[in-house]
């Protein structure tokens, strides 16, 4: 399905029936990530699956400054609209994490309950924002030179995936050919646009978010765990679960593990009728 939204073409996927249910990936990826859920989900849920603006079959802007959270998140809360939804769930991994919790700080009347996968509220300090985006707009620039193909056979070998190196040869292959999908001025714009560096920084935001959020880490991912424990204190309603054995992607390294635990949350946070 695809949806015009404020100029820019959505590509978007619907599975299940139920309470909306907007699934949101990481940089590299797509809807498809998210397949893998929709046998545990669609008869309680429906499942809104989107390719992110720059990535898979969503439109490709050329100008950067149309990729940030703030304008994204604009963009999925009128995708809201167009599907005559008021408020979901969201579930976002990693970049997609991250827009997520930036559409609840700034758009909180949307959200019924917030799932974070190896997500950040950002960087605190803006010499430490000014870095990032320094080191973004390096890659950018190394993506559009030397093209996706290139750009991949490096980014799946940083240390932030080294586990997935332990996934079966099939599964490392579907992932590598997800990533190949995307263009290079799509993944370059993401990186200008909404980088970490780029986004603003949300934690002093998260005292204030009352729903119910789940934060998802992988046991072997340090620096996530890290960020997990202090956004565990200072959000009112959060639970945290450290899934054994995985790293950065859960959902890929425990797909079962991965699926009950955030199906057994969201039957919890179900609206009672």
């Amino acid at each position: 399905m695809r949806r015009r939204i404020r100029g820019v073409e959505y590509h978007i996927q619907l599975a299940g029936e139920g309470e909306p249910l907007v699934l949101l990936h990481g940089f590299t990826g797509n809807r498809e990530t998210w397949d893998f859920l929709v046998p545990y989900l669609e008869q309680h849920f429906q499942l809104i699956m989107v390719d992110i603006i720059g990535h898979g079959e969503s439109s490709v802007p050329a100008d950067f400054h149309r990729y940030t959270a703030e304008e994204t998140v604009a963009d999925l809360v009128s995708l809201l609209k167009e599907l005559t939804i008021t408020d979901a769930h969201w579930l976002g991994y990693s970049m997609g994490g991250r827009l997520a919790l930036s559409l609840a700080s700034l758009y909180p009347e949307c959200v019924r309950s917030l799932l974070l996968e190896s997500a950040s509220p950002g960087l605190r300090s803006s010499s430490a924002r000014v870095e990032r985006q320094n080191q973004d707009k390096r890659l950018a620039d190394r993506i559009l030179a030397k093209g996706v193909p290139a750009f991949v056979n490096q980014w799946e070998n940083i240390p932030l995936f080294a586990t997935q190196k332990q996934l079966p040869y099939a599964e490392q292959r579907k992932i590598r050919e997800q990533r190949l999908k995307n263009s290079a001025l799509g993944l370059a714009n993401s990186l200008l646009g909404m980088g970490t560096g780029s986004q603003p920084s949300w934690w002093d935001q998260l005292p204030d978010l009352h729903f119910p959020v789940l934060l998802l880490t992988g046991e072997w991912d340090d620096k996530f765990n890290n960020i997990a424990s202090e956004m565990k204190k200072a959000l009112p309603a959060a639970e945290w679960h450290i899934v054994p054995k995985t790293g950065h992607a859960v959902h890929v390294e425990d797909q079962e593990m991965f699926a009950t635990i955030v199906s057994e949350f969201l039957f919890r946070n179900k609206r009672r009728t």
